[in-house]
């Protein structure tokens, strides 16, 4: 970074460095500075085009490796991007996403392992950053909104930090269904009380048969039944088949979430990054099919579709 001492007020070009960015010098005292401004990207040395570009290859299910062939950059010039951004974003996201109306919320965990699977995590002592890991998520039904996210570990602690999140942003009264997952019985009536109207669908695995093991496929669904569990649910609304449907995009549009695949993240940091730069790609950039906008403007929180660019703009402050 150049620091400037000179303070006087007549100045002119004086011709450009190395990387194309124009110079200025001072007419009193000859001093000579890179008149850039701040840049949306922090210190990478690279185009604000080519950084567009990258993001939107990780954005459409391209891995890392795959992204720095494409725009033939380093494959930790991709990761540092996506670290810097993702962060940023996630901080917008938590910042912004507050007190929405919402009239029917459904919530979900999918499943992702770091580094290495949790038997191997647990047998070779690993810090709790590595193994298993699961994304909460909670969309809104009608605008396809992600209302709020948390990754973590499937279990009580994490359950209570991610309703204590979906609190936060949400405003009013609603309804709220989940799948038959325990901790959800306690914990979502303690922290949001009469604000929700709680029900479960729970699912009735059969038995796992020896070629669905081989092929790495979960027991089938025999039967599914809805319960009551908070307040008055809508027997009609209990439902999870939106969220499971978003949580196909997660899977098809993130390259670490792709099963049976090298793909999968390194590290705890990458992965929550590049979920908190692809859900905010996916409220505020990516039209929904159904809706013919995007999520955030269905719920008033945008008034247009944005660009990776006005995405890099916005999140900026955070």
């Amino acid at each position: 970074m150049i620091v400037i001492t000179c303070r006087h007020e007549i100045t002119k070009k004086f011709g450009k460095d190395r990387k194309g960015q124009p110079r200025v010098r001072c007419c009193e005292c000859g001093k000579t500075w890179t008149a850039s401004p701040p840049s949306l990207i922090g210190n990478m040395r690279i185009d604000i085009e080519l950084a567009e570009m990258i993001l939107k290859c990780l954005c459409e299910g391209t891995s890392v490796r795959v992204a720095a062939r494409l725009n033939n950059v380093a494959r930790q010039t991709v990761i540092d991007l996506m670290i810097f951004v993702g962060e940023r974003c996630a901080r917008f996201l938590q910042n912004e996403i507050k007190g929405v109306a919402v009239g029917d919320i459904q919530v979900d965990e999918i499943w992702q392992y770091i580094y290495c699977k949790q038997r191997v995590a647990t047998l070779k002592k690993y810090g709790p950053e590595v193994g298993d890991s699961y994304c909460f998520t909670a969309i809104e039904r009608n605008t396809k909104l992600m209302v709020a996210w948390h990754l973590g570990k499937r279990d009580g602690y994490n359950t209570d930090l991610f309703c204590q999140k979906l609190r936060n942003a949400t405003s009013g009264r609603f309804h709220l269904s989940s799948d038959g997952f325990g901790p959800y019985r306690d914990t979502i009536p303690r922290v949001l009380g009469s604000r929700v109207d709680f029900g479960m669908l729970i699912k009735i695995f059969g038995k796992s048969s020896a070629e669905d093991q081989r092929q790495y496929s979960p027991a089938k669904i025999i039967s599914t039944k809805k319960e009551a569990v908070h307040n008055r649910p809508n027997a009609k609304k209990i439902c999870t088949s939106h969220v499971e449907r978003m949580n196909l995009n997660l899977r098809t549009f993130m390259r670490r979430m792709t099963r049976l695949s090298n793909g999968f993240s390194k590290s705890w940091r990458n992965h929550e990054a590049a979920l908190g730069l692809f859900i905010c790609h996916y409220n505020f950039c990516r039209i929904h099919g159904k809706l013919k906008t995007t999520p955030a403007v269905a719920s008033g929180l945008a008034r247009n579709t944005w660009t990776i660019r006005e995405m890099l703009e916005k999140t900026a402050t955070h």
